[in-house]
């Protein structure tokens, strides 16, 4: 239903001549309500009980008429037009693998409650700040696989990322298999920016592919990758071995992240190094990632006009061809 919001009006000061149709209507209907009509009779008795005529009762439409097809032309005159806008808004995604450690350094107590659970919390959250993005899942220990490949449903990315815990895969820190396997996901993408998010708190110590070759494998796909360093400085209580009923055994250890590498990769690639040694700390770096990382949006403003002049001057025109053909065939006037 068009409102009147979706009206334009070409020329409104013409609306100024609806003064004068008042102040006419007004005086019409002021004498016809006054000025009654007189014939000299003898005695008006033989007239009381004349029965009124439907012409007698609507002797004032051919003036209602007039008025209104008056009233009509003159809207007519202020070329109303109705407006329909919409927007076509075209998203340029960016394609986003996450590379994630699970190794069992990361069940580390000195985020709470431990690395990988705030981690993972963190990293949905950014999932979920990106509606417009494909993102996909890498998990590595000391092998990696594809948690989840690059998807726009990330219901269905979230819930897979639920699911990611230590002992996934044989222990160890495969850095350069992690980040080629997201390479290997993201290197088919026709998307104009790719981009992987490595997060590890150690040092590459397993797999066949150093972080280093797998870094200089990326650039020719134009794929950027940030790195995050996850740990306190100093000391942070880790597992440092295992019970017989398979639960692990804590202590304080020295938290060791190659950060020379992870700044290497990230600098050659055109990406950033960040260190997270809270939680707090670590969901700023993902809110930087998703700052810099913008998607682009192209919005195209359509408008569409339909001319209401002829409609409304047709119909003034009706009005007033209505008011001459009851005047002389329906309403007869004494002259």
């Amino acid at each position: 239903m068009m409102e009147l919001a979706d009206i334009e009006w070409v020329n409104p000061n013409a609306i100024w001549l609806l003064v004068p149709l008042a102040v006419l209507g007004g005086w019409y209907f002021w004498r016809e309500r006054n000025l009654k009509p007189v014939l000299a009779y003898s005695s008006a008795s033989p007239l009381a009980d004349l029965p009124k005529t439907w012409a007698s009762r609507l002797h004032w439409l051919p003036a209602a008429l007039r008025l209104l097809g008056l009233c009509m032309l003159v809207l007519a005159m202020m070329r109303p037009q109705s407006r329909k806008s919409w927007q076509n808004v075209h998203t340029e995604g960016i394609d986003i693998m996450l590379s994630f450690d699970i190794s069992a350094s990361m069940l580390a107590r000195d985020l709470k409650p431990n690395r990988i659970d705030a981690s993972k919390q963190v990293a949905m959250d950014f999932v979920e700040s990106r509606p417009d993005d494909r993102i996909g899942l890498v998990v590595f220990s000391g092998e990696s696989f594809t948690q989840c490949p690059l998807t726009s449903d990330h219901a269905v990315l979230k819930n897979l990322f639920a699911e990611v815990h230590t002992g996934m895969v044989n222990n160890g820190t495969a850095i350069g298999m992690g980040l080629a396997t997201a390479i290997t996901r993201l290197k088919q993408s026709k998307a104009k920016s790719k981009v992987i998010i490595l997060l590890t708190d150690g040092v590459n110590n397993a797999g066949n592919i150093s972080p280093e070759l797998a870094a200089e494998a990326a650039k020719p796909f134009g794929i950027r990758i940030y790195t995050i360093g996850v740990g306190t400085l100093g000391m942070a209580y880790s597992p440092v071995g295992m019970y017989p009923n398979g639960e692990f055994v804590f202590d304080y250890v020295k938290v060791e992240i190659d950060e020379p590498v992870l700044k290497r990769i990230a600098r050659e690639t055109g990406g950033k190094y960040f260190r997270a040694t809270d939680r707090k700390s670590l969901g700023k770096i993902y809110s930087e990632i998703d700052k810099m990382e913008k998607t682009k949006f192209e919005e195209h403003l359509y408008t569409k006009r339909s001319e209401w002049f002829f409609p409304l001057a047709g119909f003034a025109l009706f009005l007033l061809l209505l008011e001459t053909l009851i005047k002389r065939f329906w309403i007869k006037t004494l002259s």
